[in-house]
């Protein structure tokens, strides 16, 4: 079972508004997931990013692998 740290959208249409999630890699985007280890509010001036950082770390040690775009928060935020 490969796991994934990705996006998982909600929010209204034209108004997203994300989590961040641990998941399989074959379960859908908005399906089935482990964790929510953060959020991701892009609407804010300053898009509004909340992270666990223990629950990545804890994650990543297991082997999970994050996204491309979650890979650029992470950095953002100095993890």
């Amino acid at each position: 079972m490969a796991v994934r740290i990705r996006l998982a959208r909600h929010g209204a249409k034209k108004k997203p508004y994300y989590r961040i999630v641990v998941a399989d890699s074959e379960s859908p985007r908005d399906g089935r997931f482990l964790e929510i280890i953060g959020t991701y509010d892009p609407l804010h001036d300053s898009a509004e990013v909340n992270i666990k950082q223990d629950r990545v770390n804890h994650w990543i040690g297991q082997g999970a692998t994050p996204t491309d775009t979650v890979r650029s928060l992470l950095k953002k935020q100095g993890i």
